[in-house]
């Protein structure tokens, strides 16, 4: 694939149930150099205590925080709540966060609906325009992105660059119908979640080497790619995804 610039990291939540120093020192062994911190468990928001926890083992590991994955949905979570997320993300050290792009899809909005969601995201795009930050929406069913044309839609309407986008394949739809996703997101996406899944079935990434590699000539390669949740749920699996992923982008 040529000269890449890509990243290679973890999304903490794919281990809620181990500590933040038990998964840094399992990216430490498997070469993995960003992380992305989840505000559910790991990094609440409110906890500064915690936070700064968090980014002394960060210095101690080497490893840096890509982003920060909250549980933030727009149109559901109050607007003014999105401060305290921005101000634990720029603790942690890094200006993206991740947020849900509400709880259905634009498919299922009324008119009405759909411009009273657009407000509210033109909303959280000017207050991260304010804090120098990027908000980026969970590419995820059940949200305002579950499919292509709204997604595009709310990019072209928001038009902020501190509005954009996450990216990462829909288990339930086709490798051919994610292609063209991925193509058309792909000058909106910042960072990439990798996993192999086939509806409710999880796999190796080993499984999946020749079909994300046609996802990243989509996609580009100048990304930061985090790995998403293991196919055994194991932390002990964690090396063996990690090595897959190089054999992905052939470092």
């Amino acid at each position: 694939m040529g000269e890449t610039k890509y990243k290679l990291g973890l999304v903490s939540v794919s281990f809620r149930r181990n500590s933040p120093r038990e998964i840094l020192e399992a990216m430490k062994q498997a070469s993995l150099t960003h992380i992305e911190w989840g505000s559910d468990v790991h990094a609440p928001f409110g906890n500064k205590e915690r936070l700064l926890e968090l980014v002394a083992l960060q210095k101690e590991f080497g490893i840096e925080c890509s982003s920060y994955g909250t549980y933030f949905y727009i149109g559901e979570t109050p607007a003014e709540e999105l401060v305290g997320y921005i101000a634990a993300a720029k603790t942690l050290g890094t200006n993206i966060l991740r947020l849900w792009c509400g709880k259905k899809s634009g498919a299922e909005m009324t008119g009405d609906e759909r411009e009273a969601f657009l407000a509210e995201c033109r909303l959280a795009a000017c207050i991260a325009e304010e804090e120098d930050v990027i908000l980026c929406m969970e590419c995820h069913r059940k949200s305002f992105t579950e499919h292509l044309s709204d997604a595009l839609w709310l990019m072209e309407k928001v038009n902020s660059e501190h509005f954009r986008m996450y990216w990462q394949p829909f288990q339930w739809q086709s490798v051919q119908e994610n292609l063209v996703y991925a193509e058309a997101i792909a000058p909106f996406t910042h960072h990439i979640h990798v996993f192999q899944w086939k509806g409710e079935q999880k796999f190796s990434l080993n499984e999946g080497i020749e079909e994300w590699q046609g996802y990243l000539q989509k996609l580009g390669a100048s990304r930061t790619l985090l790995l998403e949740f293991m196919p055994d749920g194991q932390l002990s699996t964690l090396a063996e995804e990690a090595e897959a992923l190089r054999r992905i982008i052939e470092i």
